[in-house]
This record gives structure tokens, sequence and C-alpha cells, in this order.
């Protein structure tokens, strides 16, 4: 396992990781997973992590997770944003966005208000698309009537 910290922004345009880096840039890289390693557990963190080994069990995270070509995820996961380039066999909840590279391969259902998904990925689930938690208030109140100045047709 490695330690740095990078950008979001690199994963979501190439897909693929950057060295790590000593950097402490806030929301950057903080864990890397690497290639033939394997993790079991409950893992949560709050800023970037890459995985491109194996790892099963629960993700949570308040930032984002980033599946390598390479990585393997047998969990549910819960974060605010995840991209994907490998294969996860679990549910996926996330807050702001979920991006399928055209490796992905994902087995299981999908939660966000924004999706990408790159021509070539795999998708077996549903995908449920929610919005705002206030905007999503706001549609569920109740309509009322709008009284208006105009005298009433018979």
């Amino acid at each position: 396992m490695a330690f740095g910290r990078r950008s979001d922004e690199d994963y979501e345009t190439t897909g693929s990781a950057p060295a790590p880096s000593t950097s402490s840039a806030a929301g950057g890289l903080t864990a890397f997973i690497d290639q033939g390693s394997s993790f079991e557990g409950k893992l949560s963190f709050k800023d970037t992590v890459r995985i491109d080994g194996h790892f099963s069990g629960e993700i949570s995270s308040e930032n984002t997770l980033v599946v390598g070509e390479t990585g393997e995820i047998e969990a549910n996961i819960d974060s605010q944003a995840v991209i994907v380039s490998g294969s996860i066999a679990g549910d996926v909840v996330a807050g702001r966005k979920v991006v399928l590279h055209k490796t992905a391969r994902v087995t299981g259902n999908i939660t966000t208000p924004s999706i990408v998904i790159e021509e070539g990925a795999l998708l077996n689930g549903q995908i449920s698309m929610k919005g705002d938690a206030k905007a999503g208030a706001a549609s569920k109140a109740p309509l009322k009537a709008v009284e208006s100045d105009e005298p009433k047709k018979s």
C-alpha cells in the first residue's frame, strides 16, 4: 500500500493512477491498494482512495473511491464519488456521481444523482437517480392553490 495525495481530477480524465506523491493538497489521494494486494473488512476514509488490488467487505467514504483497471471489489459502497475502471460486485450509493469507464464491470445497483457511462462499460443492475435531498423534499411538498386577481370565468 502506498500513501500520497493527488487531485480527483487526475482520475476522472485519465482513468489511470498518477504516481503517489507526498504533497498535502486537501481531498487528494490518501491510500493506494496496489495490484497483487488483497484486503478484507470495513474500509472508511475521508479523502480519496484508489484500489488496484482485491477488496471484499464494506466501503464507506466522505470523498472519492477510485477502482483501477485491475481493481476487484466485492463490497457495498457508500461514497460521494465512485470512479470505476475495474470490477465491482455489490451496490453503489454515491452522493455526487458515479463514473464508469469503458473497462468497468459492475454487478449491483447504483444510486446517484449523476452518472457517466462510457461505451464498453458493463452494468448488470438497476440505476436509481435521486436528486439533492433538499430538492426532493421540496418536490414532495403539497401543492397550494394560487389566488388570481382575474375574475373567474363561468
